[in-house]
């Protein structure tokens, strides 16, 4: 009962998170997955719970999509996809939580020191690229995105809806890979399934959020979100 009880409160968290930042299920669900899965299941769970979201939120926000940026990063993505399922067959558990751990913590340092750099279509790729190989080996695509977007000071509508249309994408593709090259199991669906009332619990609620979260607080809520979840899953891999 515990655990199924922790698995709806990290769904429901993350989904809000996910709604009114754009980025946060992955980022907040995945880290917190891994302690009460298999990392395979964790993974595609995070995958198919994601790429209904974001089929969920697509239509109502997609006039701030950019999608100049989105075909560089699909582009990109189709590069990294086979690189990042590599990385996460021969990767051990413990190794594989700590990378994501500190994957989190490099990101929020890079934020907190105020990072910046210049869009350009090169460093689209790139950025797309570093994702779908995130994508299929730790289930989050996230992260280079974020720090891409803050660092170009991108507006947060834009930022959320851009992420939103790529994930759409680059989660469908990675589940894909993810089923060719290690398979799939009843908990996974049988998980994702039983979910998915609370994710429309946690859009109803990140929709209402994203209306009074202004661009400060989206940050400072961003360098949180990040550290905390980065330090607990660090510690619980050195720990464990």
């Amino acid at each position: 009962m515990g655990t199924v009880l922790s698995f709806f409160c990290i769904i429901l968290v993350a989904s809000v998170l996910q709604t009114s930042t754009g980025f946060g299920f992955s980022i907040m669900a995945t880290p917190f997955l891994l302690l009460l899965f298999q990392p395979q299941e964790a993974i595609q769970i995070n995958i198919i719970l994601s790429f209904l979201i974001s089929i969920s939120l697509i239509w109502k926000i997609r006039k701030d999509i950019d999608f100049s940026i989105i075909k560089r990063f699909v582009i990109g993505s189709i590069v990294g996809v086979p690189f990042g399922i590599i990385i996460f067959i021969t990767m051990n558990i413990t190794a594989f939580k700590i990378g994501v751990s500190i994957l989190l913590l490099v990101l929020t340092l890079l934020l907190i020191l105020n990072f910046r750099v210049k869009p350009t279509r090169i460093r689209d790729f790139i950025v797309g690229g570093l994702s779908g190989l995130l994508t299929t080996s730790i289930g989050m695509p996230g992260p280079p995105l974020l720090l891409y977007f803050t660092g170009t000071d991108t507006e947060k509508g834009k930022l959320r809806a851009t992420t939103l249309a790529f994930y759409l994408f680059i989660y469908f593709i990675s589940l894909i890979t993810q089923i060719i090259f290690t398979g799939t199991n009843k908990l996974i669906w049988e998980s994702s399934l039983y979910a998915i009332p609370i994710v429309f619990l946690g859009l109803f609620i990140g929709q209402i959020i994203f209306k009074w979260l202004n661009q400060q607080i989206f940050k400072v809520f961003t360098y949180i979100l990040l550290s905390f979840t980065g330090i607990y899953l660090l510690i619980e891999s050195l720990y464990s």
